[in-house]
């Protein structure tokens, strides 16, 4: 028997009814019959909603990860404006790596950018691994959301080794992610050093959300899409499943996703989660068909489809649900993060209609 942290007692994977356990969006998670599609989309809690733009106004990114009643009223603010499925914790992937001892910043427009790129093997060891009291304010916040969001499910998340790792080779984001390519091509034992201390940092980040009580965790790897298949076996495969399987006693699913990864899908499926996000290139039948049958599936509307007429929004979400019946589990999403410039109102119409056109298939099968 395992504790499952969603506050119900698991047992060979099965849980008791009520609380986050027992919601739509971890029963499909689990592979298990839902009332209705559940539905949350990346981003949610961001820049399209004024009232976090309001409460942002004065406060610099890092610093509102590392403010617990920030980060719950942040976290909060789509659950209560568009009535979605799950809730996910507002940070951002660099948090681990800042607490770990690496000298960054958020830029407004601009994204992390790392002082010291990770060049030598010294660099490698200046990465420290983290405990709890390093981040004690994720584990405070995650633990005041909990409570908040009563049966709600919370997800919490982090980076994946390969993305974190172009982050602190490039110094900053990159388009090419040539300076990482660089490293890895021309030196496999450095490159996989540290890929592995920051897989060490990842899971260790990870459990702090999970001890603290989140329902799920996704691990975001956005830039794998930016490798063929053979390099991702070879470069990055080993540290994601290090992740993921180090997480197979915790009792929450485990979501994977990245973005460009059509050809990645079956390998990103062998990482170890139990969903596999895709992004809306690929539609959802034919990723199930590449991830495989024992694995649920996450996506997919193009998150540009919202800023379109709304007849448009509403037959891409009927397409997307359509195709998601043939996976064994589906949790509706964008392809990737909502957009600045979208329309709040539009997010809460999505969710409503993904609702109500999954119930009525449900109540006519």
């Amino acid at each position: 028997m395992t504790t499952d942290t969603t506050g119900t007692v698991a047992r060979d994977g099965d849980s008791r009814p009520g609380g986050p356990a027992d919601s739509p969006f971890i029963r499909a998670c689990r592979r298990r019959p839902v009332p209705h599609t559940p539905v949350w989309f990346m981003r949610q809690a961001g820049r399209s909603l004024p009232e976090y733009r309001e409460i942002r106004a004065s406060v610099p990114m890092l610093e509102s990860c590392r403010r617990p009643e920030l980060v719950t009223e942040i976290t909060l603010q789509p659950v209560r404006r568009h009535g979605v499925d799950a809730a996910i914790l507002f940070s951002d992937i660099v948090v681990p790596v800042a607490a770990a001892g690496i000298d960054l910043d958020i830029v407004p427009g601009t994204g992390p950018v790392v002082a010291e790129p990770i060049r030598t093997a010294a660099d490698v060891e200046r990465i420290r691994r983290i405990t709890r009291d390093d981040v004690s304010y994720v584990d405070e916040a995650v633990r005041q959301l909990v409570v908040e969001l009563g049966d709600t499910p919370l997800i919490g998340f982090a980076g994946a080794p390969f993305t974190l790792a172009s982050y602190l080779v490039e110094g900053g984001p990159s388009r090419t992610h040539a300076k990482t390519k660089a490293l890895m091509y021309g030196d496999p034992e450095l490159w996989h050093a540290l890929c592995a201390r920051l897989a060490e940092v990842t899971l260790a980040f990870l459990r702090v959300q999970i001890e603290a009580g989140v329902s799920a965790v996704q691990l975001f790897d956005s830039w794998a899409g930016a490798l063929s298949e053979a390099d991702y076996r070879r470069f990055v495969l080993p540290h994601s499943t290090t992740v993921l399987s180090g997480l197979v006693d915790a009792g929450v699913p485990r979501i994977h996703f990245g973005v460009g990864t059509a050809e990645l899908l079956g390998a990103m499926g062998e990482a170890g989660a139990d969903v596999v996000g895709v992004d809306w290139r690929t539609p959802l039948d034919v990723a199930t068909g590449r991830i495989g049958a024992d694995k649920a599936v996450q996506g997919n509307l193009d998150p540009c489809v919202l800023l379109a007429p709304w007849p448009v929004v509403e037959a891409e979400v009927r397409r997307i649900l359509e195709q998601g019946r043939a996976a064994p589990g589906h949790v509706f999403n964008l392809g990737h993060g909502v957009l600045p410039e979208t329309d709040p109102e539009v997010l809460t119409r999505v969710v409503a209609l993904v609702h109500e056109l999954s119930s009525r298939r449900a109540d006519q099968g």
